[in-house]
């Protein structure tokens, strides 16, 4: 993939891309819906043939799969650490 279109697909897993996809992701029942290449039903950071929906728990940090099983946590995305999610920001 040219490296100008992997700098601008947010579907590939990263830190900026979460949050870009943030900003219009909605948020329903305590978490985020965001879109990424999968592969083995993890997020990927290389394009695949497979996007997957995950979900963003903002009071813990934590990214989990289409099953809800924790993918990762991230203290950048933990609200108990200084995060503020843009549900919050729109107060």
């Amino acid at each position: 993939m040219p490296e100008d279109k992997k700098d601008t697909d947010i579907h590939i897993l990263s830190y900026e891309n979460m949050h870009k996809q943030l900003e219009y992701a909605p948020y329903e029942l305590g978490y985020y819906v965001l879109r990424f290449y999968a592969k083995d039903g993890r997020p990927s950071d290389e394009p695949t043939d497979t996007k997957d929906d995950f979900y963003l728990y903002p009071s813990g940090g934590t990214l989990r799969d289409k099953n809800f099983n924790i993918v990762f946590y991230d203290s950048r995305f933990d609200i108990y650490r200084g995060f503020i999610p843009p549900h919050l920001k729109k107060k």
